[in-house]
């Protein structure tokens, strides 16, 4: 056995790699077609001593107590078809596995339904169609026009990694005027973006809609608070992909409670889903997805496709393009 599909939940390698990339990389190395799980390793440790090759995808283990690269010993290189990789690669890293992702795969779908949602913001779609469900037309069509549509709107983009450019770059056929708040982004790379770079606060009280898009690192818990809410232009959205914890939800309910003519349009809480009893509910400004922004049906196949052209790189002596190294992952959602 030189390589194996590893995941806590077994059904997502069918779901993910589908079985034209699964027959793909038996083409390539020898892998036993089986789905093994964190418990089937430490049943019979001996089974799996001689694994080069881990493939694997949501429901990969690690994080826990128990690391399972002390259960493989021969381990060199481990491709992960999904996005983050931040709970696990750390014991990887610490016997030399190397670690290849398909985030920037998981990056396509996000930034598409970003912009789908954007567009919509700015025609006042969110609330204009409570309104006309309601039989309340006049009011829709009013609450519509008092939104700037998608002809000069300013978009405000917090986080220029894999998804907000590829957001930013989605939203270049509009007349759209594009800022970026991004630390690590200086004036002239955000220029050459097409955006022009400014901070949080600014981003907030002069764009229509702001999308956040930052990395899931402790820097930006709470990134987001109460007064930046209050900042926020008239008629204008929030809408965030990025993680639930980067916002003040208490603060942010409270101004949204206040102001309705803004709205928030949110694919991740701090709880998911929020608490039968949260304002998330009942607050007709506020527009909630199950988590649904990255990756599902047929969109996972691109996953798998990275994944499988990476190893390819690999057993050829080729550079992988989405190999992660600890500095990569410190910047990393």
């Amino acid at each position: 056995m030189k390589a194996i599909f590893l995941t806590n939940v077994k059904g997502n390698v069918e779901y993910v790699y589908g079985q034209e990339n699964i027959d793909k990389i038996a083409s390539l190395i020898d892998i036993d077609k089986n789905v093994y799980c964190e418990d089937d390793v430490l049943a019979d440790p001996e089974k799996f001593k001689d694994v080069e090759y881990i493939f694997s995808t949501w429901g990969m283990p690690g994080g826990g107590d128990i690391s399972l690269t002390d259960y493989l010993p021969n381990a060199k290189a481990l491709f992960y078809a999904a996005g983050s990789v931040k709970y696990f690669a750390p014991e990887y890293f610490e016997k030399n596995v190397r670690i290849t992702s398909a985030y920037a795969a998981n990056a396509v779908p996000v930034a598409e339904y970003t912009v789908g949602q954007i567009l919509l913001a700015n025609k006042g779609f969110y609330q204009a169609s409570l309104l006309a469900k309601s039989k309340e037309h006049d009011k829709a069509s009013k609450v519509s026009k008092a939104h700037c549509g998608n002809y000069d709107a300013r978009i405000g983009i917090v986080g220029a990694g894999m998804i907000g450019r590829r957001v930013i770059e989605l939203l270049k056929p509009y007349r759209l005027e594009i800022m970026i708040c991004d630390e690590f982004l200086s004036d002239e790379q955000a220029k050459a973006l097409g955006g022009k770079k400014c901070d949080l606060k600014t981003l907030f009280e002069k764009c229509d809609v702001i999308s956040n898009h930052l990395a899931n690192v402790p820097a930006t818990v709470g990134i987001f608070k109460k007064e930046h809410f209050e900042s926020m232009k008239k008629n204008s959205t929030f809408i965030n992909t990025g993680r639930g914890a980067q916002v003040d939800e208490d603060g942010m309910l409270k101004v949204l409670k206040e102001r309705k003519d803004i709205c928030a349009v949110l694919d991740v809480t701090v709880e998911e889903p929020p608490k039968d009893d949260s304002a998330f509910y009942t607050l007709e400004n506020v527009f909630l997805t199950p988590h649904i922004a990255g990756s599902q049906a047929n969109e996972v196949r691109r996953m798998a496709e990275i994944v499988v052209s990476e190893f390819e790189r690999y057993i050829n002596g080729e550079k992988m393009i989405y190999e992660i190294t600890k500095e990569k992952l410190a910047t990393m959602a």
